[in-house]
């Protein structure tokens, strides 16, 4: 099946490496990214919609219909943050988007770029990861056809790409040490890319992805 998906995060790090996948990839027909801001990317494929507020997708309901897969990569950093302000922007606006496309979708796979260490007991003490583990609870309780949390560690930057975090320049270079002895929280940002490609045809057993599994998916 050729896949027709609606991305977001592009002008982020993980975003922009799986937007880079989804247009080399041949099972990829059309990308739909919804950005606050234009991600400088022109390709036959993708089709960009630029929206201030994402907790109001009234102005462009009537495009977001004819959509396989969801690949949700938009997410900000809890340092700085308060629990409430972190919620609103995590779990609120990530349960508020995936329910507006899954009523206009209703097969739809539904990728979310999660993190290692999520809580989804939902009690643990650290902040981010109660909320990034109530996400997950609450988006598996969606009756997607598939939805997937890729709990992304250290995310190895594809080359060429604008997005990465500076401070990839200063530790990129321990990768292979690092994917060496910490297999289960080591991936590249091609292999992230690939494996959300990869879980719309072929699938993953498990609906929580490791890093570990993470690289395994992007092999198939």
């Amino acid at each position: 099946m050729k896949i027709r998906a609606v991305l977001t995060g592009a002008t982020g790090m993980v975003g922009e490496g799986v937007l880079h996948e989804c247009l080399l990839h041949d099972d990829v027909e059309h990308i739909l990214v919804i950005n606050r801001k234009p991600c400088g990317l022109s390709h036959p494929k993708l089709k960009e919609i630029i929206i201030h507020d994402f907790f109001d997708l009234s102005s462009i309901k009537d495009q977001l219909a004819g959509y396989q897969a969801c690949f949700f990569c938009l997410g900000v950093s809890s340092v700085g943050m308060k629990e409430e302000e972190y919620k609103r922007l995590t779990y609120d606006l990530t349960l508020y988007f995936a329910e507006q496309l899954l009523a206009l979708n209703p097969g739809l796979v539904f990728c979310y770029i999660s993190a290692s260490g999520s809580d989804r007991t939902e009690h643990g003490k650290t902040m981010w990861a109660r909320i990034r583990g109530k996400t997950e609870n609450h988006l598996l309780k969606l009756p997607f056809k598939k939805a997937y949390m890729f709990r992304i560690g250290y995310v190895q930057p594809t080359p060429g790409l604008k997005n990465a975090h500076k401070w990839y320049a200063i530790f990129s270079w321990l990768y292979p040490v690092w994917r060496l002895l910490l297999p289960k929280y080591v991936s590249t940002l091609k292999e992230v890319g690939l494996a959300m490609v990869n879980s719309v045809n072929k699938g993953n057993e498990e609906p929580i992805l490791e890093a570990r599994d993470i690289v395994n998916l992007a092999k198939l």
